[in-house]
């Protein structure tokens, strides 16, 4: 094998300064002349092969065919967010009961239109109304003794008289039953005298009589006051009746005297002694420290009148243990009137039935049973759809959003944003915030459809555009120049006769993209085939900034 010994070349050295110094070429065989030759043509098609990978990616002047031809024009822009998700009723209400019975009614069907308050069960509800019924009877019993001590803290006279004596002081203290004061009524005086039961019948109330008091003999006007209708064996055997008649007492007579009367031609069988209209022991009829005495011997009082007042922490404190009782009987009797109206159910929204499944004579477990119907407010439909955190201050209530399906393709829903929550969700370390979008004409769209959502956020009319595609490293554009294009400027031909233009950007759609300067109406740019079917990777996605 022939060994050729191939010379590297030197790079040329610059001579030293004010010398014309040249240095020697080095002198090369034949064979090696060969090599060096095809060295030379290896590392120019190597360098050219970078240069045109460079210029490709966008380091430089492209190659033949990478680009296409545009022109750049004026468009209507429409630049929005863009998200998917489910449409689902305004409002919608799955019907439980809270009670426990049978169903004694359910007028309804599903597809009706039920209005906000309609009856759609009746339930039984006797055991419901005997609750009111026990808990009406508790109320009253508490009520009862709340006031019965709180009465009886005051100490009343039972009738009209005169005190005869005040048996306690202030701050003594009683017990239910102690004795408080004497009153007596001798103003007026009885006396139940015996009648031969014949003369007895013959003897009418309101009739008068003559009294005859005795030892003194004096005679006394008196009033039958009542006869008895049942007969007596009075002395020696006779049948008597009792009369008993009232006189006015002239000021001596007590219950020591006795005395006759007669009674028209009728006179009595024997005597008795008077009676007093009233003589009672008052007593207290509740505990405590007596706080006041309100009368003194000698004090005339009529029925009711105030004896003296009874109070202290132990009587306070038994008082509002009745009132805590008492309320606690109210709250009782409440909560089975609440109770009672859950027997009967109602509609909790207006809008559609569209399922029912518990009818008449059903019986229903407000544990075990689950929804007896379900109702859908399908006056509008609503998208709940995530906006990115980026996007956020581009949304606002009232914006158009174009609404898609596949289920019903070639259709666009138009709808508005109703609302956008503050309340973000970080997942990763990006937040996003839910926007309630309402459609109120949705005409095929069904509860539970899957959608895609595009919300306006700015329309453009009539800007100067061009594909967003080729727009390279943010703000230039590739122009071609005389001899970059064929004849029909439909094609590239020298890609090497381009210049970079620096242009300002608007806003855009995705697709394309506004141009503020940089280029006028009709200039012919190129737009790289690769990203053709990508635009969205230069200016798209999700959403697209029109700031």
């Amino acid at each position: 094998m022939e060994t050729t010994n191939v010379l590297t070349p030197q790079a040329p050295q610059t001579p030293k300064e004010g010398k014309g110094r040249r240095f020697p070429v080095p002198h090369l065989p034949k064979k090696g002349k060969k090599w060096v030759r095809r060295g030379i043509i290896a590392a120019v098609v190597l360098l050219g092969g970078c240069w045109f990978f460079l210029k490709s990616s966008g380091g430089g002047t492209p190659a033949l065919g990478q680009y296409t031809p545009d022109t750049v024009q004026r468009r209507d822009l429409t630049a929005g967010v863009s998200g998917t998700g489910t449409v689902t009723p305004i409002d919608s209400y799955y019907l439980k009961p809270l009670v426990t019975g049978e169903v004694l009614e359910a007028p309804f069907e599903v597809g009706d239109q039920v209005e906000k308050g309609d009856v759609l069960y009746r339930l039984d509800a006797k055991d419901a109304e005997m609750s009111i019924a026990q808990a009406e009877l508790s109320v009253r019993q508490a009520q009862k003794n709340y006031d019965d001590l709180a009465a009886n803290l005051t100490v009343r006279a039972g009738g009209s008289g005169v005190v005869q004596r005040v048996m306690v002081q202030r701050g003594d203290i009683v017990s239910p039953g102690t004795p408080i004061a004497e009153v007596a009524d001798t103003s007026t005086l009885t006396v139940t005298l015996p009648f031969h039961s014949a003369e007895a019948q013959g003897i009418v109330p309101g009739q008068k009589a003559q009294v005859t008091i005795a030892g003194t003999m004096e005679t006394l006007p008196g009033t039958v006051e009542s006869v008895s209708s049942a007969e007596l064996v009075g002395e020696g055997g006779t049948l008597v009746r009792q009369v008993k008649i009232r006189v006015s007492n002239p000021g001596a007579l007590t219950s020591a005297n006795s005395a006759t009367a007669a009674v028209g031609e009728a006179a009595c069988a024997g005597s008795a002694n008077f009676e007093e209209a009233l003589r009672q022991t008052v007593v207290a009829q509740a505990g405590g420290e007596v706080t006041e005495v309100c009368v003194t011997a000698g004090s005339k009082v009529s029925a009711g009148s105030a004896l003296a007042s009874l109070g202290g922490a132990a009587a306070q404190s038994s008082l509002e243990d009745l009132a805590i009782a008492l309320e606690n009987a109210r709250l009782a009797l409440q909560r089975s009137q609440d109770a009672l109206e859950n027997y009967t159910i109602t509609a909790p929204i207006s809008g559609t039935v569209i399922e029912k499944n518990i009818k008449a004579g059903d019986n229903v477990n407000n544990i075990e049973s689950g929804a007896l119907a379900v109702i859908y407010d399908l006056s509008y439909l609503k998208l709940e759809m995530n906006i990115s955190e980026l996007d956020l201050s581009k949304i606002q209530a009232g914006q158009t959003v174009d609404i898609t399906a596949d289920a019903i393709p070639g259709q666009v829903f138009q709808g508005r944003v109703d609302r956008v929550s503050i309340n973000g969700t970080t997942t990763n370390g990006f937040t996003t915030y839910p926007a309630t979008i309402l459609l109120e004409d949705y005409g095929g769209l069904n509860p539970g459809m899957n959608v895609s959502a595009d919300i306006i956020v700015e329309q453009m009319k009539n800007v100067l555009s061009v594909p967003a595609a080729a727009v390279q490293r943010g703000d230039t554009v590739l122009v071609p120049l005389e001899g970059c294009l064929s004849p029909d400027g439909a094609s590239v031909i020298d890609p090497t006769k381009t210049e970079e233009r620096t242009v300002t950007l608007g806003g855009g759609d995705g697709t394309y993209v506004e141009i503020t300067s940089g280029l006028d109406e009709g200039e012919t740019i190129l737009v790289p085939l690769q990203a053709q079917g990508g635009a969205a990777g230069v200016m798209g996605g999700g959403s697209v900034d029109v700031s």
